[in-house]
């Protein structure tokens, strides 16, 4: 697979009064091939929407460099750009919110052909079989977005998305705002498009049940810097940043049987994005935090093929016992419960 987006040291920097600044993004890479979903996961303010909305180009990076099939982004080329209008697309986290409330459900997904330069009767050919494939029922096309569930309003969210046949889609917490079955649902409508036209995601999100059924990749993000990236399976079988094993430890399901407990914890404050401590950002947390993890920042270690980790401890972390019942259970588990819902 050819990389379809490359994102090369992205930082930015939001200043403040008194000549401080938020450091919201601190030197992210990385890349998405073609028909490839990597998501990109970590508590909220870790930065990740930041990460998204820089890629696209709706605010500008203050450092970096990010490349859509070859050519850079930036400097007028961005998802507003005519060059690429409808091959890269981003679905919002609310979809109550993204949809104009003043129009019709079918006008509102043709309207991305409108721009492209498509007649209307090939727009509404168009609209018609995108709403087949998203199981959007024939009349929701004549309501207006208050007059739909959540999760129908997502579906018309993500088919304004697809209708151009993007090659690259956002996908800022597509799910968040769902309740457990509208939620299996939307997860199996994103992996059978992809399947169907071979569009690369980049899924930002928190939920972690959904990310290991979606993803190929995922990245862990924690205040502004990927501490880990590996394949989804390799990620929840066995992690090795200390964040992680945290992060991982931390998703609740609903099952009684089910006990978590992590060999690492992670315990303190989460240092501000505005006085960020030297060397690694989770060193004040992190119960293998030495001198030196306080005053050098650790860089990306490749451990294995494609997992990187920046950690000077990741050995200790991988001799732990953390990976064999818990993670194992949490797989059935969250299959078990998607598997539900989407029944």
């Amino acid at each position: 697979m050819s990389a379809m987006l490359d994102v090369q040291n992205l930082v930015k920097l939001f200043p403040l009064a008194g000549g401080k600044v938020v450091q919201a993004v601190n030197g992210v890479s990385f890349t998405i091939n073609r028909g490839e979903t990597l998501s990109l996961v970590g508590e909220s303010g870790s930065g990740k929407t930041t990460v998204g909305r820089c890629i696209l180009g709706l605010i500008d990076a203050t450092e970096g460099d990010v490349y859509f099939d070859g050519e850079q982004m930036g400097r007028g080329r961005n998802i507003r750009s005519k060059a690429l209008r409808g091959r890269i697309q981003l679905v919002f986290q609310e979809p109550a919110e993204s949809l104009d409330p003043r129009i019709r459900i079918g006008e509102t997904l043709g309207e991305p052909l409108r721009y492209l330069g498509m007649n209307r009767a090939d727009r509404d050919r168009r609209v018609r079989d995108t709403a087949t494939h998203l199981g959007l029922p024939e009349r929701a096309l004549d309501r207006y977005p208050s007059e739909l569930s959540a999760g129908l309003q997502q579906r018309a969210g993500i088919g304004r998305a697809i209708i151009t046949r993007p090659e690259l889609i956002v996908l800022d917490e597509p799910t968040s705002a769902l309740d457990p079955t509208a939620r299996a649902e939307i997860v199996d409508l994103l992996i059978r498009l992809q399947a169907e036209f071979g569009t690369a995601y980049l899924l930002i999100t928190h939920d972690l049940s959904t990310v290991r059924f979606v993803s190929h990749r995922v990245a862990v993000l924690y205040l502004g810097s990927i501490v880990e990236e590996a394949p989804s399976e390799t990620l929840f079988a066995k992690p090795l940043h200390p964040y992680s094993v945290g992060l991982l430890a931390s998703v609740l399901l609903p099952d009684p049987e089910l006990t978590r407990s992590s060999a690492i914890q992670l315990e303190g404050e989460i240092p501000s994005p505005i006085d960020l401590p030297p060397g690694c950002p989770l060193a004040g947390r992190c119960p293998f935090a030495d001198a030196r993890c306080k005053t050098e920042q650790p860089p990306p270690v490749m451990v294995a093929p494609q997992h990187f980790v920046s950690c000077f401890h990741h050995a200790k972390v991988a001799a732990l016992d953390h990976t064999t019942d818990n993670f194992a259970r949490f797989q059935e588990d969250s299959t078990r419960l998607l598997s539900v819902g989407a029944g």
